[in-house]
């Protein structure tokens, strides 16, 4: 069994995309891009469940620690595996 452990990660969200989807790095933050609008923390909420779903944990494990008006925020995800976040950035 893996590893898992609070992860704190800095993100980068992508409101208005054509899709949802987590992967990729910009200027060392780990890219989600979101359906949602960046209007009335929308996006906010959805970029939260994507790294939820792609850290395979529950949406609840997954808390906003900084950046709740902006698109670069820092967030915890408890239970994270670390390998899993390196092969997100790298995707």
């Amino acid at each position: 069994m893996a590893h898992t452990e609070l992860v704190r990660i800095t993100v980068r969200v992508q409101p208005g995309s054509s899709r949802t989807g987590v992967g990729g790095e910009h200027a060392g933050a780990l890219v989600v891009r979101v359906t949602k609008r960046a209007a009335g923390g929308e996006a906010t909420d959805a970029a939260l469940a994507a790294l939820a779903a792609a850290f395979g944990v529950a949406r609840r494990d997954v808390t906003l620690v900084a950046g709740a008006r902006s698109r670069s925020k820092i967030v915890d995800v408890a239970g994270a595996d670390p390998a899993v976040f390196e092969r997100l950035l790298t995707s």
